[in-house]
Formats: structure tokens, C-alpha cells, sequence
């Protein structure tokens, strides 16, 4: 199983998924400036300075069959509004991580990451037959600890000291995880979340 991923496009009834290219490079820099959110010290948004490098290594990573990274297009109005991917596959094993995302500050708490989750991980565990989804996040990042835990994942621990970053500071990652087993239940619940929003 040399890459079990598939190029695809996620289409939703707010969101499309479509795979990232490097003509997209203009609309993920106006996402991510929406809110300053390479500021924030804790998560990985690009920059105008990172924007390439970020790019370059998404696709870099796709190539290698490690990773399917997303742009998140807002329906209504063919906007990119931020990104996401598939990382950290494991082909052998069935296993991948969900990570890499970010949405404009006015697309947060809108309902937006429900859907896009919801989208991944149906793709994950009924067309690529996954056994296991991950996402790991940084411990000082509490939204995204809260998302993820809002979406039914579990927390299976945290990784002490897990990276350096830029800066030499210690980074602690919190890893989540749902399981093949849990994923109809998941899906359930997503489904009612999702009716919400879309009421």
C-alpha cells in the first residue's frame, strides 16, 4: 500500500474541501490576516513571510503520501476562508492526523469546523476505511483542545516536552483520537450539531 490517499474534493452544504495549490497562496494569507492569527504564538498559521515555505512543505508532504492538504472555500461566496489536512498518515496502518487547520477569525464559532470535521472524517473512515483519526494540539492552546473534544474525540495523553519550538520553549501535545468503533456515534452527533447551524 504505497499511498492509500486520495486526491479528492469534500464538498458539503456550506464548505468545500479542495485540494491545496500554490495559486492559493493569496486567499490562505488574507484568511490567516483575518484576526492576526499567525500572531498567536501557540498554533502554526502562516505568515506573509511563512506563506511560501508553509505551502511548499504541505505539497512537499502530499507528494510523499504523508499528508492531503485542504483549502476551505466558503460556498456562498467562492472565498478561501482557511485551511486544513490529512497528516501524519500512516498507509500501513490505516492511521492519519487531522491537523494544519485554521479559519478566519469571522468564520470561527460559525458552525464552519463542524462541518469541515464532519467531512474529514467521513471520508477517513467510510471511503479510506481509516482505523484511527487523530489530532494533537498544543497544551496552552485550549479552543482547539475544547473543539476537539466538542467533535467526540477522547484525549489519549499528553506528550511531555514533545517538541522545541522556534524560540527554544518546550511544547506539551495533547493527542485525541476516534476510533473505527466510536466513529457511528461521532457521526450522529456531528449530524445533530450540524442541523443547528444549518436551520
Amino acid at each position: 500500500m504505497l499511498n492509500w490517499l486520495k486526491q479528492t474534493k469534500l464538498i458539503g452544504k456550506n464548505v468545500e474541501l479542495v485540494p491545496m495549490e500554490k495559486s492559493h497562496r493569496g486567499s490562505l494569507l488574507e484568511a490567516a490576516n483575518d484576526g492576526d492569527l499567525w500572531k498567536l504564538w501557540f498554533t502554526n498559521v502562516p505568515s506573509e513571510d511563512l506563506i511560501d515555505a508553509y505551502i511548499d512543505f504541505a505539497l512537499d508532504e502530499l507528494e510523499k503520501g504523508l499528508a492531503l492538504p485542504f483549502v476551505v472555500v466558503n460556498k456562498a461566496d467562492g472565498k478561501i476562508i482557511g485551511s486544513t489536512r490529512y497528516c501524519n498518515v500512516e498507509s500501513q496502518n490505516k492511521r492519519l492526523e487531522i491537523g494544519y487547520t485554521f479559519y478566519a477569525k469571522s468564520f470561527q464559532r460559525t458552525g464552519v469546523n463542524t462541518e469541515c470535521k464532519y467531512l474529514l472524517l467521513k471520508n477517513a473512515f467510510e471511503d479510506l476505511d481509516a482505523i484511527a483519526v487523530e489530532f494533537r494540539t498544543h497544551w496552552h492552546n485550549q479552543k482547539s483542545r475544547q473543539a476537539i473534544a466538542r467533535l467526540g474525540a477522547k484525549q489519549d495523553g499528553v506528550l511531555r516536552n514533545h517538541r522545541i519550538d522556534k524560540d527554544g520553549c518546550f511544547r506539551d501535545t495533547v493527542v485525541f483520537s476516534i476510533i473505527r468503533s466510536e466513529w457511528a456515534t461521532v457521526k450522529k452527533s456531528l449530524e445533530f450539531e450540524m442541523n443547528k447551524y444549518n436551520k
